[in-house]
Formats: C-alpha cells, structure tokens, sequence
C-alpha cells in the first residue's frame, strides 16, 4: 500500500519584488548628495587649496567647509576692514601675535564684550582692552543685554566699566534674546533706555548688535536711526548687506594668540571710513 505524501500542497507564495521607484529615489537622492558636494567644493576650491596646502597638519582645530567659506569671502572683501570680536570665552589672549587671519588679511579692530547685564563684568574685558591698545587695535566695547533686567542700571553697569578714549569705536549694545516675562514693546522701551543713558554720556551714538532675523524681525523699522553690527554664518550669505556698518559672518575662525575659536567681522568700508566714525 503506497504512503500517503505529508509534505503541503499549498504553493508557496510568490516573492515580493523590489519596488523600482524606491530604488530610483534612493539613486536620485545620492546623486543630488555627491552633486552639492563636488558644487561646494568647486564654490570654495581656493579655500580649499589653502587649506590643505599650508593647514593639513592643523586639521583637528579647524572645520574645512568653514575654513574655505571664511576664505572666499575674506577674498569677496579685499578692500574692507577686518577685525574680531572677544570675550571672556577666548581665554587669555597673547595680543602681540594677535595680527592676521590666514597670515594674509590684517585684523585692524576688535570689540570687546566689557559687561554683561546688570551685574557681570566680563572676566577678561581689561586685560583685553589694554592688550588692544597695546597692539595698536582700533578697540570698542560691547554689553551684553539681558531683557529681563533693569535697563539703566545695565547701563550704569556698563559706564562705570568703560573708558572711552579718542580713537576707540563708538559704545556696542548687544541684543540677541528675547523677554520671558514682559511684551515686545517693554523690552524696545528698555533698549531706548539704555542707549539713551549711554549715548548721553559717552556724547556718541551707540552701536547696536544683533542677528539678522532678530534685526529684520524686531529692530529694523523702529531702531533705523541706529547703525547695526549684524551676525550671520549662513553658507548662503556671502556678502554684507548695504546698511550694515559691521558683519559677523563666523564664530570659527583662528586667530594668532587666541586659543580658542573665535568670532571674525567685517567694517563695511577702508580704514579710513573705519577711523571716521570713532570717539573725537
């Protein structure tokens, strides 16, 4: 008697195939990647040259897409003056090497971060001011706002702290956040304070710093009769705008002297321009 097969009779159930779409999606998306890729480094293939030609051996400080956008548009504004700004956050500066960027684009200013709020002075902010005047730096001072506190006592702060001397930039207020605990219009009424109390003091009208949406947001219409410093790092921005007195396009830069990543402006004019508008 022949046994009976055991084995399923079922037919076993055809493979899914692989959906040709996603692979061609995949595909696209990898091709657009090593497109921006090579057009970025073509963009910033002088940047790059630099970079691994003399900074090969540095590459553990250094970010190189940053590296080469610094250099393109250091090159885009050969002409224009180029400083930094400095806080407490550089540590102790060696201001007597402190003299190019790229040991090619002499930094001819520097503003200072002196105060901050109503109660902080910057831990390094004398030892700085008098390294950049002994470095013959265009030197000015910044304060760092804090909505939430008392104005004029923030500028009290900042006057009892500062000296200005002939040939020092006008007096920096630095706004960049927003208020917890009080409107829009509170915090524009403090900043008027502060630099009212401050410009009648000083006999200069301040300096106001702060990004750019901040400033196309809040300060653009109602702060126009103030000249702005305005920070932007996109790697779409590479040239500064017409009525911005000073650009901050990077917070990586290395300097000679400073240990530590810092921030690199630009002075929408020559030296001479640059020296125009400072304390009589």
């Amino acid at each position: 008697m022949k046994k009976k097969n055991t084995r399923s009779t079922y037919s076993r159930k055809p493979k899914k195939k692989t959906s040709s779409f996603s692979t061609i999606f995949w595909y696209f998306i990898f091709g657009f990647g090593v497109i921006l890729v090579l057009s970025l480094a073509y963009h910033y293939r002088s940047g790059f040259a630099y970079y691994f030609g003399f900074k090969s051996r540095n590459t553990n400080k250094t970010d190189v897409f940053s590296e080469a956008r610094n250099l393109k548009i250091l090159e885009k504004h050969d002409g224009k003056v180029i400083g930094l700004d400095v806080s407490e956050y550089q540590g102790k500066i060696r201001w007597s090497y402190v003299d190019t960027i790229e040991k090619k684009y002499p930094l001819q200013f520097v503003l200072i971060r002196a105060t901050v709020g109503n109660d902080r002075k910057d831990l390094q902010f004398k030892q700085n001011w008098i390294g950049a005047k002994a470095n013959k730096m265009i030197r000015g001072a910044y304060h760092y706002y804090r909505p939430n506190e008392n104005s004029l006592e923030q500028a009290q702060l900042f006057i009892k702290t500062v000296t200005l001397k002939k040939g020092d930039l006008p007096p920096v207020l630095d706004i960049e956040k927003l208020p917890k605990n009080q409107s829009i219009e509170r915090l524009k009424i403090g900043l008027r304070r502060w630099l009212n109390a401050v410009e009648l003091h000083y006999g200069v009208r301040p300096i106001i710093y702060t990004g750019e949406k901040y400033y196309d947001d809040f300060l653009k219409e109602e702060f126009s009769d103030y000249l702005f410093w305005i920070a932007n790092y996109s790697f779409y921005r590479e040239e500064i705008q017409e009525d911005w007195l000073f650009w901050q396009f990077t917070e990586k830069a290395v300097v000679p002297g400073i240990d530590y990543k810092v921030d690199v402006d630009i002075y929408n004019g020559d030296l001479e321009q640059l020296q125009y508008i400072t304390v009589e």
